[in-house]
């Protein structure tokens, strides 16, 4: 309403994308997208790539054309490249905080809806790399499932039977108790959930390489370190898409 009221339809604007905080770039081309979805003549030059890291003032990306086009489509742009970014950034963030130790980081499900190849590709940018996309490309045995089948164990069993050993099959175990006989099913992946440190090393020292451990549940910046120490190969965390902090992205305009 207010472009339309203020501006001329032919009038045509140009301007640059700025990061006013630092930060690990994704989503360029979805913000890309989102300004030539309401106008194909608009034109979007990226000065940088996703996975590059920019401090603030850098400027990201120039885009011309018609300014009412520019105008309606400037928040849902930012919004998408700044919550992108933030999702690269965060995971960068972890990333670097357990170098040197062999732990990955990957993301989860908790995805927004909508958005979530979009997120994953952000993780990658920053670093990490993706869990399952969804339900179908992989078999993972949570504790609502035991719930209602039983021991992770014989879960596993009838897993590897049911889908004739060609789906990948992690198993959520809370207890070290159960860990021997889960990794005698042979699983692909144990999943520790919401284990100490303690246990999870406990657990490292038990299954000694014979199957892929992941730690989930309660992993943030504060102590990512301290879970890749006790040996995990990999660390999931939901906390990079569903609540990385966004990067604070603006558009400076000036008339073409």
């Amino acid at each position: 309403m207010t472009s339309v009221a203020l501006v001329d339809e032919g009038l045509d604007a140009e301007g640059s994308i700025v990061f006013k905080s630092r930060g690990r770039v994704a989503g360029l081309q979805v913000a890309e997208a989102a300004f030539r979805f309401l106008d194909p003549r608009v034109v979007f030059e990226p000065k940088t790539s996703d996975g590059a890291d920019l401090k603030p003032g850098s400027e990201a990306a120039s885009v011309r054309g018609p300014a009412r086009a520019i105008l309606s489509a400037e928040r849902v742009a930012l919004n998408l490249l700044g919550h992108l970014s933030g999702v690269a950034t965060a995971t960068r963030d972890l990333v670097e905080a357990v170098a040197g130790t062999g732990a990955k980081i990957t993301d989860t499900r908790k995805t927004t809806p909508g958005l979530r190849v979009w997120e994953k590709e952000a993780v990658r940018a920053g670093g990490g790399v993706n869990h399952r996309m969804g339900l179908w490309d992989a078999v993972l045995i949570k504790d609502n499932h035991l719930a209602l089948v039983g021991s992770a164990e014989r879960a596993v069993r009838t897993v590897r039977r049911k889908t004739g050993g060609k789906a990948r099959v992690v198993v959520e175990v809370a207890d070290l108790d159960e860990l021997e006989a889960v990794v005698s099913a042979r699983p692909d992946v144990v999943l520790l959930d919401n284990m100490t440190p303690a246990q999870m090393t406990q657990a490292v020292r038990m299954v000694g390489g014979r199957v892929i451990l992941e730690a989930s549940g309660g992993v943030s910046p504060g102590n990512v370190r301290n879970v890749a120490e006790t040996g995990v190969d990999v660390i999931s965390t939901g906390w990079i898409t569903h609540s990385a902090p966004v990067v604070d992205v603006s558009l400076r305009l000036s008339g073409a």
